[in-house]
Protein backbone atom coordinates (compact mmCIF):
# COMPACT_ATOMS: atom_id res chain seq x y z
CA UNK A 1 0.00 0.00 0.00
CA UNK A 2 2.88 2.14 0.88
CA UNK A 3 4.52 2.07 -2.45
CA UNK A 4 1.57 2.66 -3.83
CA UNK A 5 1.02 5.47 -2.16
CA UNK A 6 4.54 6.48 -3.02
CA UNK A 7 4.04 5.63 -6.78
CA UNK A 8 1.02 7.62 -6.78
CA UNK A 9 2.75 10.78 -5.46
CA UNK A 10 5.98 10.48 -8.34
CA UNK A 11 3.04 10.41 -11.12
CA UNK A 12 1.43 13.84 -9.70
CA UNK A 13 4.46 15.36 -9.24
CA UNK A 14 6.02 14.16 -12.91
CA UNK A 15 2.61 15.42 -14.44
CA UNK A 16 2.91 18.68 -12.77
CA UNK A 17 6.53 19.03 -13.76
CA UNK A 18 5.16 18.21 -17.37
CA UNK A 19 2.63 20.89 -17.26
CA UNK A 20 5.20 23.25 -16.16
CA UNK A 21 7.21 22.89 -19.08
CA UNK A 22 4.51 22.47 -21.39
CA UNK A 23 2.12 25.58 -20.77
CA UNK A 24 -0.95 24.60 -22.46
CA UNK A 25 -3.27 27.63 -24.26
CA UNK A 26 -5.89 27.43 -26.68
CA UNK A 27 -5.85 27.56 -30.82
CA UNK A 28 -7.23 30.65 -31.16
CA UNK A 29 -4.06 32.05 -28.78
CA UNK A 30 -1.58 30.21 -30.76
CA UNK A 31 -3.03 31.48 -33.94
CA UNK A 32 -2.79 35.20 -32.05
CA UNK A 33 0.55 35.22 -31.16
CA UNK A 34 2.17 33.52 -34.48
CA UNK A 35 -0.14 36.57 -36.21
CA UNK A 36 1.41 39.42 -34.13
CA UNK A 37 4.89 37.49 -34.74
CA UNK A 38 4.51 38.47 -38.49
CA UNK A 39 2.47 41.65 -38.20
CA UNK A 40 5.44 43.25 -35.84
CA UNK A 41 7.86 42.00 -38.75
CA UNK A 42 5.52 44.05 -41.04
CA UNK A 43 6.38 46.81 -39.13
CA UNK A 44 9.98 46.44 -38.70
CA UNK A 45 10.65 45.00 -42.62
CA UNK A 46 8.50 48.05 -43.96
CA UNK A 47 10.18 50.82 -41.96
CA UNK A 48 13.73 49.68 -42.56
CA UNK A 49 12.69 50.02 -46.14
CA UNK A 50 11.35 53.70 -45.47
CA UNK A 51 14.61 54.69 -43.59
CA UNK A 52 16.88 53.35 -46.55
CA UNK A 53 14.74 55.81 -48.93
CA UNK A 54 14.21 58.84 -47.05
CA UNK A 55 17.42 58.51 -44.23
CA UNK A 56 15.05 60.67 -41.52
CA UNK A 57 13.59 59.53 -37.78
CA UNK A 58 11.14 58.61 -36.73
CA UNK A 59 11.90 55.43 -39.20
CA UNK A 60 15.50 54.89 -38.12
CA UNK A 61 14.19 54.85 -34.34
CA UNK A 62 11.26 53.23 -34.36
CA UNK A 63 12.88 50.19 -36.70
CA UNK A 64 14.44 49.03 -33.95
CA UNK A 65 12.05 49.10 -31.38
CA UNK A 66 10.08 47.20 -34.09
CA UNK A 67 12.60 44.04 -33.91
CA UNK A 68 12.10 44.62 -29.72
CA UNK A 69 8.75 43.89 -30.37
CA UNK A 70 8.95 41.00 -32.24
CA UNK A 71 11.61 39.48 -29.36
CA UNK A 72 9.12 39.90 -27.28
CA UNK A 73 6.57 38.25 -29.12
CA UNK A 74 8.85 35.23 -30.18
CA UNK A 75 9.34 34.80 -26.13
CA UNK A 76 6.01 34.02 -26.49
CA UNK A 77 6.41 31.32 -29.53
CA UNK A 78 9.18 29.96 -27.39
CA UNK A 79 7.14 29.29 -24.10
CA UNK A 80 4.12 27.71 -25.93
CA UNK A 81 6.55 25.67 -28.52
CA UNK A 82 5.11 27.01 -31.53
CA UNK A 83 6.64 27.10 -35.10
CA UNK A 84 7.60 30.45 -35.60
CA UNK A 85 6.73 31.65 -39.21
CA UNK A 86 9.16 34.21 -39.17
CA UNK A 87 12.36 31.25 -38.55
CA UNK A 88 10.65 29.18 -40.84
CA UNK A 89 10.99 32.07 -43.74
CA UNK A 90 14.76 32.98 -42.42
CA UNK A 91 13.30 36.43 -41.74
CA UNK A 92 13.55 37.56 -45.16
CA UNK A 93 12.27 40.78 -45.80
CA UNK A 94 8.95 41.16 -47.21
CA UNK A 95 8.41 37.40 -47.18
CA UNK A 96 5.25 35.89 -44.59
CA UNK A 97 3.48 33.15 -44.22
CA UNK A 98 0.28 34.77 -44.01
CA UNK A 99 -0.36 36.48 -47.72
CA UNK A 100 -1.93 39.71 -45.61
CA UNK A 101 1.23 40.94 -44.81
CA UNK A 102 2.60 39.84 -48.32
CA UNK A 103 -0.13 42.58 -49.21
CA UNK A 104 0.60 44.68 -47.10
CA UNK A 105 4.02 44.95 -47.36
CA UNK A 106 3.77 45.58 -50.99
CA UNK A 107 0.98 48.09 -50.68
CA UNK A 108 2.91 50.08 -47.99
CA UNK A 109 6.22 50.31 -49.38
CA UNK A 110 5.40 50.92 -52.93
CA UNK A 111 2.66 53.90 -51.23
CA UNK A 112 5.87 55.27 -48.62
CA UNK A 113 8.06 55.77 -51.79
CA UNK A 114 6.12 58.10 -53.22
CA UNK A 115 7.06 61.20 -51.00
CA UNK A 116 8.19 61.55 -47.14
CA UNK A 117 4.69 62.40 -46.67
CA UNK A 118 2.97 59.37 -47.86
CA UNK A 119 5.79 57.44 -46.24
CA UNK A 120 4.79 59.00 -42.42
CA UNK A 121 1.38 58.34 -43.36
CA UNK A 122 2.26 54.38 -44.29
CA UNK A 123 3.80 54.52 -40.73
CA UNK A 124 0.61 55.91 -39.39
CA UNK A 125 -1.52 53.28 -41.20
CA UNK A 126 1.06 50.37 -39.70
CA UNK A 127 0.67 51.35 -36.31
CA UNK A 128 -3.09 51.67 -36.95
CA UNK A 129 -3.41 48.39 -37.82
CA UNK A 130 -1.72 46.75 -34.67
CA UNK A 131 -3.57 48.72 -32.51
CA UNK A 132 -6.59 47.31 -33.89
CA UNK A 133 -5.44 43.86 -33.66
CA UNK A 134 -3.75 44.15 -30.49
CA UNK A 135 -7.19 45.03 -28.90
CA UNK A 136 -8.98 42.27 -30.58
CA UNK A 137 -6.34 39.56 -29.49
CA UNK A 138 -6.66 40.52 -25.61
CA UNK A 139 -10.43 40.21 -26.01
CA UNK A 140 -9.51 36.32 -27.18
CA UNK A 141 -7.50 35.27 -23.77
CA UNK A 142 -7.61 35.16 -20.21
CA UNK A 143 -3.77 34.09 -20.06
CA UNK A 144 -2.21 37.43 -18.14
CA UNK A 145 1.09 36.69 -19.38
CA UNK A 146 -0.18 37.04 -23.58
CA UNK A 147 -1.78 39.88 -22.15
CA UNK A 148 0.50 42.08 -20.92
CA UNK A 149 2.62 41.56 -23.88
CA UNK A 150 -0.26 42.80 -25.73
CA UNK A 151 -0.64 45.97 -24.02
CA UNK A 152 3.22 46.35 -24.06
CA UNK A 153 3.02 46.03 -27.72
CA UNK A 154 -0.17 48.28 -27.78
CA UNK A 155 1.19 51.18 -25.51
CA UNK A 156 4.30 51.58 -27.97
CA UNK A 157 2.01 51.47 -30.99
CA UNK A 158 0.98 54.65 -29.65
CA UNK A 159 3.88 56.13 -29.20
CA UNK A 160 4.70 55.44 -32.54
CA UNK A 161 1.85 56.65 -34.53
CA UNK A 162 1.63 59.95 -32.09
CA UNK A 163 4.76 59.82 -33.60
CA UNK A 164 4.19 59.88 -37.25
CA UNK A 165 1.17 62.13 -36.22
CA UNK A 166 3.42 64.88 -35.27
CA UNK A 167 5.65 64.63 -37.77
CA UNK A 168 3.15 65.21 -40.24
CA UNK A 169 2.02 67.92 -38.61
CA UNK A 170 5.38 69.50 -39.12
CA UNK A 171 4.49 69.39 -42.29
CA UNK A 172 1.19 71.24 -42.50
CA UNK A 173 -0.48 67.65 -42.85
CA UNK A 174 -2.82 66.16 -40.81
CA UNK A 175 -3.51 62.78 -40.73
CA UNK A 176 -7.29 61.13 -40.74
CA UNK A 177 -7.15 57.35 -39.60
CA UNK A 178 -8.26 54.68 -42.43
CA UNK A 179 -8.36 51.74 -39.38
CA UNK A 180 -9.18 53.01 -35.82
CA UNK A 181 -12.52 55.10 -34.95
CA UNK A 182 -11.89 59.12 -35.02
CA UNK A 183 -12.44 58.89 -31.20
CA UNK A 184 -9.97 55.67 -30.96
CA UNK A 185 -7.14 57.93 -32.52
CA UNK A 186 -8.33 61.28 -31.07
CA UNK A 187 -7.62 59.07 -27.31
CA UNK A 188 -4.28 58.04 -28.72
CA UNK A 189 -3.06 61.54 -30.31
CA UNK A 190 -4.08 63.40 -27.23
CA UNK A 191 -2.52 60.53 -24.15
CA UNK A 192 1.30 61.09 -22.84
CA UNK A 193 3.83 58.92 -24.30
CA UNK A 194 4.94 56.04 -22.23
CA UNK A 195 8.63 54.63 -22.32
CA UNK A 196 10.07 51.85 -21.16
CA UNK A 197 14.23 52.02 -22.53
CA UNK A 198 13.48 50.56 -25.59
CA UNK A 199 10.74 52.91 -27.52
CA UNK A 200 12.15 54.91 -29.88
CA UNK A 201 10.02 58.14 -30.04
CA UNK A 202 11.58 59.75 -26.83
CA UNK A 203 11.80 63.64 -27.03
CA UNK A 204 14.31 64.91 -29.30
CA UNK A 205 14.38 61.35 -31.49
CA UNK A 206 11.30 61.18 -33.23
CA UNK A 207 13.26 63.66 -36.36
CA UNK A 208 16.82 63.13 -35.07
CA UNK A 209 19.01 62.14 -32.29
CA UNK A 210 19.94 58.62 -31.63
CA UNK A 211 20.97 57.11 -35.05
CA UNK A 212 18.54 59.21 -37.67
CA UNK A 213 20.11 62.44 -39.56
CA UNK A 214 16.99 64.40 -39.51
CA UNK A 215 16.32 67.62 -36.70
CA UNK A 216 15.70 66.67 -32.68
CA UNK A 217 12.56 67.67 -31.19
CA UNK A 218 12.82 71.55 -32.95
CA UNK A 219 16.12 72.41 -30.77
CA UNK A 220 18.51 71.30 -32.80
CA UNK A 221 19.87 68.77 -35.40
CA UNK A 222 20.78 64.84 -33.77
CA UNK A 223 23.64 63.33 -33.56
CA UNK A 224 25.65 66.77 -35.20
CA UNK A 225 24.92 65.07 -38.22
CA UNK A 226 22.86 68.03 -39.60
CA UNK A 227 19.59 68.48 -40.70
CA UNK A 228 17.92 65.75 -42.50
CA UNK A 229 15.43 66.03 -45.54
CA UNK A 230 12.45 68.45 -45.01
CA UNK A 231 13.79 69.67 -41.91
CA UNK A 232 14.06 72.63 -40.37
CA UNK A 233 16.10 74.37 -37.42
Amino acid sequence: MRNLVLMLFASLYSLSNYAQENPSILQIEKDAILYMREEEKLARDVYNILYEKWEVNPFGNIRQSEQHHMDRVKELITKYKLEDPVEKNSDKRGVFSNTVFTNYYTDLVASGNKSLADALKAGAKIEELDIADLEKRIQQTQNEEIIATYKYLKMASGNHLRAFTRNLQRQGIEYKPEILSKEQYDAIINSENSHDGHEGTKPGKENGGGNGKGCGNGNGCGNGKGCGKNCKH
